[in-house]
């Protein structure tokens, strides 16, 4: 396989980009059920048909932005320390994670906090599930989890909701504590 043939055209990524930071910015000043495909070409400042080229349709558009933020995600985690201790003074994979989300601030702003697209919602929260799940699996037999009697997949639903949330509020409030701090924060709201 010629290696080039995976590469994706700079132009590609460059227009799949404006059509990107368009949708964010009409995102932040109206409903997505408002947002038509003229408006994202003109706000990127391309040929309505390029959309086209690109995407189906804007709920195809999302999906597609959503797929990408979770490979993001998952590059930034790849990032952080490998197998950490579950009993680490905090999770420092939720370190790369809230990293990788105050670098891209006003994207994950406009996407959680504004509820305006709940496709990337639910994908990070079916990220953070797998995440949770992960590190509970790690767990000693008598971990909090295992001896309180706790299923779980109950676990995993609240510590994925509650993480999640957290998260929302966090860059609601324009993220006043460093990535790290706050998953500190984390570490100790854990049960021990």
């Amino acid at each position: 396989m010629n290696p080039n043939t995976s590469r994706t055209d700079p132009r590609i990524l460059r227009t799949r980009q404006l059509l990107g930071e368009a949708l964010i910015d009409l995102l932040e000043e109206m409903d997505i059920e408002k947002i038509t495909v003229n408006r994202i070409a003109e706000r990127a400042t391309i040929n309505r048909v390029t959309f086209y080229l690109h995407y189906r349709d804007i709920p195809d558009m999302l999906d597609k932005m959503a797929d990408g933020m979770i490979a993001e995600i998952k590059r930034a985690l790849n990032d952080s320390p490998a197998n950490p201790s579950p009993t680490d003074e905090y999770w420092p994979m939720m370190v790369s994670l809230l990293e990788h989300i105050a670098e891209r601030g006003k994207f994950f702003k406009v996407i959680f906090a504004s509820r305006k697209a709940p496709v990337f919602t639910e994908r990070l929260l079916k990220l953070l599930a797998e995440l949770v799940a992960a590190r509970i699996e790690k767990m000693e037999s008598g971990s909090y989890i295992t001896t309180a009697g706790i299923q779980k997949d109950i676990a995993i639903w609240y510590c994925s909701s509650a993480l999640i949330g957290t998260i929302v509020s966090w860059l609601r409030n324009d993220m006043p504590y460093t990535p790290t701090y706050l998953a500190k924060q984390f570490a100790l709201l854990r049960p021990h």
